[in-house]
């Protein structure tokens, strides 16, 4: 066990079981040796390359996109850019780059950063010290004030917050808990079966099957959209999703790009798990906007252009033809992230479509 098991372990000795969402919690976010506290996650050198590392066309589409939203609602003045999980920033700069052809959208944005990781903080800032709008940053969502237009993104965030698991036997829906088996971490079920807040028909699950659930997904989601009715604006969820809505096992552990067990190192992997787009849709028109997608992120990423994109960028830098191209591959083709990632928007409920979505 490193430090932080043999700290859960004394937790659990003192406390009983904990759910896999409070250990993701704390192997993710602990303070002192939580993965987001201490390690680089994004990268050649972290645990998992995002899409934005990948080709600077991602973010400039993105930041198109916003532009077009804001349009579509009557180019309203002061509007307000939330990214969730920016990161390095590389994701906000490729952006901060298509937002510089649109000055009158620069004009009076403020961009917040909910980033809850000091040390990336700092990276942060020193990135975006000259940048040709008014930063600011918060570690929580609940920080941001809400009676603003408001535009969200979220690229590859909500997969990292925690999931509960249940799994189905005998007795009913029974939780997947951590408990302290001597020298290890160690999963296990509650005794007692437990009343899911969204609960699966009993006959469409097998002995065995698990369902997974993220509250910290819903709430969020749910507040956005609520937001975003009220006072107008729009958000993009980008992120890794279920095959069929909350069933099946994604919990999974990246070390260093390979796979490693969830249970064996905590605070030394990346924890994430695939988002339920059918419960954040649920949501979101329950809170009084409208839900666009999910479609494929290579569904998306084409019908905003992304081939024309990527060839002017070519023709500009023929030496980087090459990598530009694999780029590209790389965020549309089926065999890598191109059906892999969803995404959804979320819009004013008399809004026009956004783009992306047809």
């Amino acid at each position: 066990m490193n430090a932080l098991a043999r700290r859960i372990a004394r937790m659990i000795e003192m406390d009983g079981p904990i759910s896999l969402g409070t250990f993701m919690t704390l192997a993710l976010h602990d303070r002192e040796t939580g993965f987001y506290a201490t390690r680089e996650s994004i990268g050649a050198q972290g645990a998992f390359v995002t899409a934005p590392e990948i080709s600077q066309v991602f973010g400039e589409l993105i930041g198109s996109w916003c532009i077009a939203c804001w349009r579509d609602q009557g180019s309203p003045a002061r509007p307000l850019l939330v990214e969730l999980g920016p990161g390095r920033g590389t994701l906000m700069a490729d952006m901060l780059r298509a937002f510089r052809g649109a000055p009158d959208f620069l004009d009076g944005l403020e961009v917040v950063l909910v980033e809850a990781s000091a040390r990336l903080e700092s990276v942060q800032r020193e990135r975006f010290a000259d940048a040709p709008a008014s930063f600011r940053w918060v570690q929580r969502w609940d920080e941001i004030e809400s009676d603003r237009l408001l535009f969200v993104i979220a690229n590859e965030f909500f997969d990292a917050l925690p999931v509960r698991q249940f799994v189905m036997t005998e007795r009913g829906w029974c939780e997947r808990v951590v408990i302290s088996g001597g020298d290890a971490l160690k999963f296990a079920l509650s005794p007692q079966p437990v009343p899911l807040p969204r609960h699966p028909a009993r006959g469409d699950a097998q002995a065995g099957a698990v369902y997974e659930i993220c509250p910290a997904a819903t709430s969020l989601a749910e507040d956005i959209s609520r937001r975003v009715a009220a006072h107008g604006g729009a958000a993009l969820i980008i992120d890794y999703a279920h095959d069929a809505p909350g069933y099946g096992d994604t919990v999974q552990a990246v070390r260093k790009h390979a796979r490693d067990d969830v249970l064996a190192a905590p605070g030394e992997a990346d924890l994430s798990a695939h988002v339920d787009f059918a419960a954040l849709a649920h949501v979101i028109r329950r809170a009084g906007a409208r839900a666009y997608g999910p479609v494929t992120q290579a569904g998306f990423l084409r019908n905003l252009g992304i081939e024309m994109r990527s060839e002017q960028l070519v023709r500009a830098n023929p030496a980087h033809a090459d990598e530009i191209r694999t780029g590209v591959a790389r965020l549309t083709g089926a065999d890598a992230m191109g059906d892999l990632f969803k995404v959804m928007a979320i819009a004013p409920p008399d809004a026009p479509s956004p783009p992306g979505f047809c």
